[in-house]
């Protein structure tokens, strides 16, 4: 498992940010049961700069706590079958794990909600990564049922990883 992270616009977080993501990632993998190693892409910037790509990309004119781009189109939610079909654009070349995609985070917005709901960093953190890699794996919120489903993983992991509000 590999999460490649990009600190922009001098943020930084209290949190050894890899290291949990690469846990996040971990668990999130086990639980969806994907066959294969995966990597994820990560930016942590500020409110201004997730704004802006908020504004071009979802069309919202307003900072966010995390974005997510997916790489692989799925049928069904963590449905990893057929993805060899097409390996050149789902697999790294290189190290042969499935990039499911990018996140942006907003070390401004973890840091507000943290202290807004009541709990640390970490867990605002882990919570966000957890949200996005759910995205990345196909997962949405759009539809009632689809968000139930979603947030009832949420808290599977969450459990898994022991971290708690």
């Amino acid at each position: 498992m590999t999460c490649y992270v990009e600190f922009e616009a001098g943020q930084s977080l209290p949190i050894p940010c890899k290291e949990l993501l690469e846990k996040c990632l971990e668990v999130v993998m086990e639980a969806e049961a994907c066959p294969y190693e995966a990597q994820v892409e990560v930016v942590i910037t500020d409110n201004a700069s997730i704004r802006e790509v908020n504004r071009q990309f979802r069309g919202v004119d307003a900072p966010t706590d995390v974005l997510s781009f997916p790489t692989v189109e799925y049928d069904e939610p963590s449905d990893f079958s057929g993805l060899e079909e097409h390996a050149e654009d789902y697999f790294d070349p290189d190290s042969g794990e499935l990039m499911l995609g990018d996140m942006m985070i907003s070390a401004e917005k973890i840091r507000e909600q943290a202290e807004a709901y009541g709990h640390s960093v970490e867990r605002e953190f882990a919570f966000l990564a957890v949200h996005s890699l759910l995205h990345l794996c196909g997962y949405d919120h759009m539809e009632e049922e689809d968000r139930l489903k979603m947030e009832q993983r949420q808290r599977v992991i969450m459990d898994r990883l022991g971290i708690y509000r």
